[in-house]
């Protein structure tokens, strides 16, 4: 019910933005910003295109920290980590960010990145048929036979300290309402936000026109909704109430060594590190906009904020523990200015051949006030929780 709404409020702020940007003469999200509301309005832009994009790459560059240690763990087929600093999540994510992802970041134009783009989408598929694939494989989590005795760690543990009868534990819950709930809408804002790059690749459509640019979004927010949703739904019904925040971790903890999850893990890994780069792109156009507006391209420039980003990103994965928090900050308050509150506005102040009497503008105000919602309530609710975690840690 969630993604669905999510997807289909995204697509109207899409609508939103395509016709402000025809109607406000410009393609930059910033110059929209600039002709609505000023400075203000561009810095509202710039600053929430910098934060959720930033948000972005920290999750795919998680993903890197996180599980390319256990790959190459897999080919060399060592059993414990003894301190080699090519099992080091941390070193390897800087490997990564200088060797692959800095090169395509460098890249001038976005429509070079598009087949890169596709390649990751294609292992993001592979993954989603594995996911379903293992459902009708595991049996349900609580079977002890399917226990791997040397992986019983602190990840797993509970399953066996717990004592859950089998028909509970395999029995699928419609609604879960716990202290993560409250993390469930900005996530899911996050990950239908597309917005910053909306613009420029409308700007490098051929043929371009409004019409054949909503086409393409139906078509991309179609397929992610149902990648979501199937992902979701298969890896919750492979796990139940067992599934960890990462599920190829929970996929690890039951199957240990397993050649095809290997595989799948491999897929991830390069779809995530192809991304990045894409992330990339929006963030370095606000910030040359907002600093630099109306100069010359300049390599000096553009290479010096590629190689700033990527620094400070990998400072954040580095240090910051969990990438929850981040999700549901930037998703609460970027994603949400993004989606909700950014195109509504620009519409509203922008588009001057309808009244504010007409039904566009009036869909529009209810949208801006939805979006006020959402952001001041998740907002709300995940700082309480940060301060009740807090007050449970004895802190």
């Amino acid at each position: 019910i969630l993604l669905l709404f999510v997807s289909i409020f995204s697509l109207y702020s899409v609508h939103l933005l395509l016709k402000t940007a025809n109607e406000g003469g410009s393609l930059l999200y910033e110059q929209l910003g600039m002709k609505a509301f000023g400075m203000a309005g561009k810095l509202a832009a710039s600053g929430s295109i910098t934060m959720q994009n930033i948000g972005a790459m920290s999750s795919y560059l998680f993903i890197v920290k996180y599980e390319l240690p256990l790959v190459i763990k897999t080919f060399m087929n060592i059993e414990e980590t003894t301190g080699q600093w090519y099992l080091n999540g941390d070193y390897l994510v800087l490997l990564v960010s200088v060797i692959l992802i800095l090169p395509l970041s460098l890249l001038k134009n976005l429509g070079y990145l598009g087949y890169t783009s596709g390649f990751s989408l294609l292992c993001m598929v592979f993954f989603l048929i594995v996911v379903i694939w293992k459902m009708f494989q595991i049996p349900c989590p609580t079977d002890s036979v399917i226990m791997n005795v040397t992986l019983l760690n602190a990840t797993v543990a509970p399953l066996v300290a717990e004592n859950i009868t089998s028909e509970d534990m395999c029995k699928p819950k419609y609604f879960i309402f716990n202290s993560q709930t409250v993390y469930a809408v900005p996530i899911l804002t996050f990950s239908f936000v597309c917005h910053p790059a909306i613009l420029p690749i409308y700007e490098e459509l051929k043929g371009r026109s409004r019409k054949r640019m909503m086409n393409v979004s139906y078509v991309s927010f179609f397929a992610m909704f149902l990648m979501y949703l199937l992902a979701a739904l298969f890896g919750y019904l492979t796990f139940y109430g067992k599934v960890e925040p990462e599920l190829l971790h929970t996929y690890s903890a039951y199957l240990g060594a397993d050649v095809l999850l290997l595989i799948v893990r491999l897929a991830v890994l390069m779809a995530v590190t192809l991304t990045v780069p894409v992330v990339i792109f929006p963030i370095r156009s606000s910030i040359t906009q907002l600093l630099w507006a109306g100069k010359e391209f300049s390599w000096w420039r553009h290479c010096s904020i590629t190689i700033s980003l990527l620094a400070f990103t990998n400072v954040l994965v580095i240090f910051v523990p969990t990438i929850r928090d981040i999700f549901g900050f930037i998703g609460a308050s970027a994603a949400a200015m993004l989606i909700f509150i950014l195109p509504s506005a620009f519409y509203i102040k922008l588009v001057k051949k309808e009244p504010m009497k007409s039904v566009q503008k009036i869909g529009a105000s209810f949208f801006f006030l939805s979006g006020i919602l959402v952001m001041t309530g998740c907002m709300t609710l995940i700082i309480l929780d940060w301060i009740q975690n807090v007050k449970s840690d004895g802190h």
